[in-house]
């Protein structure tokens, strides 16, 4: 078997404009589509980024899902950034807050975390 790559990563948010407006005004996702499914009476928003795909799933009634980074499941979404400190003052200028820049004990690159409109951990890693 040979995976060549990942193709997407899908999440479910708790309010669509307010998760659009940042995956696709704030961070600069861009858009491949928008469906309304009037079945289930909600959007899906498929957007990329380096040719991955984030599925955007707008769920009504889903139970909220432990966010701190220990819980079972997705523990994080990592983005690759050359200039850590820029993309914090872009960021920052958002209203978007940061943890602090720390070194990761691995790689010995920079990273720092932020969140969300939904508490989901986004981590910047240069």
């Amino acid at each position: 078997m040979k995976l060549s790559k990942i193709h997407h990563l899908a999440i479910i948010v708790s309010d669509y404009e307010k998760s659009k407006d940042f995956y696709v005004n704030k961070l600069g996702l861009e858009i491949i589509r928008e469906n309304y499914r009037q079945e289930r009476g909600d959007y899906k928003l498929d957007l990329q980024l380096d040719g991955c795909e984030l599925e955007i799933f707008s769920g009504k009634g889903n139970p909220k899902r432990p966010s701190y980074p220990e819980a079972y499941g997705l523990r994080h979404l990592a983005f690759a950034v050359t200039n850590i400190e820029g993309v914090i003052t872009e960021l920052k200028a958002m209203g978007i807050e940061t943890e602090d820049v720390r070194t990761d004990e691995i790689t010995g690159k920079k990273m720092t975390f932020f969140f969300d409109p939904d508490g989901l951990p986004l981590e910047l890693h240069e």
